[in-house]
């Protein structure tokens, strides 16, 4: 099944190959978007069957078909090395940050970032596009990561941080073998003024509370591939948790070891589920682990 882009419509064509019904052959294509995602763009008639207009989410297709899908972005693409789109409505745009790559600025000029990415790409739409923060991922985490279009919408989403998101997942490769199988982490963090390192403690001496679940995928008796479920989202929540039990996750420099065997720290953000702002409808989007984390499995 090949695709194409035209660039003066900002439609992407496909060309089915089998049989198969709209939603599977969709979900295949675009990768990244959850059932309820790719629902959404045939809700909203940005789907289309031999140039006509589809919303019919189990429509049949025929060998030969061609598939449309029209892009909310228009003619303008982003392509960039650091930073790759999964999702774009007139609302969010949800992308995949690779590992390197800063939210935002921490204030020197000329930092690349995503947020400058991103607000460079708008613009280029039109100059009267902003794009807004909603949260962030540490530089050396990789994974998904979601903006929004207008302040509003910022403000919905911060404001219900806690109850929209439905799922937060991330894989991370620790040191060492973990005593339990799956465990929850809880203690109280706080960031100490002048190191900006975040310091954890078991009873409430006036940090934030924070929770954290893990569950073992694999080890090789030197490393440990985790699987991570946020409860909460403090600042190096999972970098200062996993090293409170003394397995600190590989290539963490600032609360691990100073070896680095994969030249990058071992987290991924995989998951991130939430509610719409717009919809109010469940969305889901994923980024796939990186795969120096299997190969990090594989040391003897």
């Amino acid at each position: 099944m090949n695709s194409k882009k035209n660039k003066n419509t900002g439609m992407t064509y496909f060309r089915v190959k089998e049989k198969t019904e709209l939603i599977d052959f969709l979900l295949q294509k675009m990768g990244g978007m959850s059932r309820t995602s790719v629902k959404n763009l045939l809700s909203h008639r940005q789907i289309f069957v031999n140039d006509k207009v589809t919303t019919q989410y189990n429509f049949q297709l025929s060998e030969n078909d061609k598939v449309s899908v029209m892009s909310a972005r228009g003619n303008i693409e982003l392509t960039h090395p650091k930073l790759r789109i999964l999702f774009e409505d007139s609302y969010i745009i949800v992308v995949e940050k690779r590992n390197g790559l800063l939210t935002v600025s921490t204030g020197k000029s000329g930092e690349m970032t995503a947020f400058s990415i991103l607000k460079n790409y708008v613009k280029k739409q039109s100059v009267r596009n902003q794009i807004f923060i909603v949260h962030r991922l540490d530089r050396e985490t990789s994974g998904v990561l979601v903006f929004a279009k207008s302040r509003e919408i910022q403000l919905t989403l911060q404001e219900n941080w806690h109850t929209i998101v439905l799922q937060r997942k991330y894989f991370a490769v620790v040191h060492g073998v973990m005593a339990n199988q799956e465990d929850i982490l809880i203690s109280y963090l706080k960031e100490h003024p002048k190191s900006l390192k975040v310091h954890s403690s078991k009873t409430n001496d006036g940090g934030q509370k924070a929770v954290t679940h893990y569950k073992l995928i694999k080890t090789n008796g030197k490393f440990s591939l985790l699987e991570i479920n946020l409860e909460t989202g403090r600042k190096n929540q999972i970098r200062v948790h996993l090293n409170d039990i003394e397995h600190p996750i590989v290539g963490d420099k600032k609360y691990g070891l100073q070896i680095n065997p994969v030249s990058r720290l071992a987290l991924h953000a995989a998951v991130l589920e939430f509610i719409h702002p717009a919809t109010n409808l469940p969305v889901r989007f994923s980024s796939p682990m990186p795969k120096e984390f299997l190969q990090l499995l594989r040391q003897n």
